[in-house]
């Protein structure tokens, strides 16, 4: 197992991964890296870290992950106060989750109890439409390549989105899934989108939202044969 890591940065063993682009908050005060060591058999294990403006005050976002969680590497983006952290962390093959952390002074800690992919997730499976999908909440993979994705916008509070939300207060996430390799097909959802309100710490489907989602639905092809 890799050492502790130590507070001034990550353990020796971690390295710098240079072709990761280094995320500064939009106050300029903090900065995002990434390192990674080779695990061999297990592949690479993946550390974030945060340093302040002289890149002092290091701090490990993901500090106990292992491959499991940590084997890629991952995408940031800060709101645009600067006091919320979203992870875009690959896990698999065709699987990805999000990961959002708040500020406190110069660090940032976990802002739910589950990765805000799981939490999303969650929340689909209590909507009406969701219940004709054949989904085990105690294998979590039990569908084909689960996607939680962040919308872009972030960064001006989705404006494209013709919407007038106040500053810093919501992020719009995508939810995906396929029927790859499954013997009787079933519906599935491309990038069907809920909002996760920061404030309240709660899940929405605001009714802008309604034409978009109702096309995300994706009904298999009645000639499509089990196997």
């Amino acid at each position: 197992m890799p050492r502790r890591p130590t507070p001034t940065g990550p353990a020796s063993e971690f390295k710098r991964v240079r072709d990761a682009k280094v995320i500064t908050s939009p106050d300029g005060k903090l900065r995002v890296e990434q390192y990674a060591r080779d695990m061999g058999d297990d592949g690479m294990l993946f550390q974030f870290w945060t340093f302040d403006r002289a890149r002092k005050n290091a701090f490990p976002l993901n500090e106990g992950e292992t491959t499991d969680q940590a084997g890629y590497q991952a995408g940031f983006r800060f709101s645009p106060d600067s006091q919320w952290l979203v992870r875009m962390q690959k896990i698999g093959s065709g699987t990805q989750t999000l990961h959002l952390y708040k500020r406190s002074g110069d660090r940032f800690a976990a802002a739910t109890n589950k990765p805000l992919g799981d939490a999303a997730w969650d929340y689909f499976f209590t909507q009406p439409a969701a219940k004709v999908v054949r989904y085990d909440p105690q294998d979590p993979y039990s569908l084909d390549h689960m996607q939680a994705g962040l919308i872009k916008g972030l960064e001006d509070n989705y404006a494209w989105l013709g919407q007038h939300w106040p500053d810093s207060r919501y992020l719009v996430i995508g939810l995906s899934f396929d029927i790859q390799g499954e013997d009787t097909p079933f519906p599935w959802v491309e990038d069907w989108r809920c909002l996760y309100d920061l404030k309240t710490g709660t899940f929405s489907v605001p009714e802008a939202f309604a034409e978009h989602n109702a096309k995300a639905w994706k009904t298999p092809d009645p000639d499509r044969k089990s196997r």
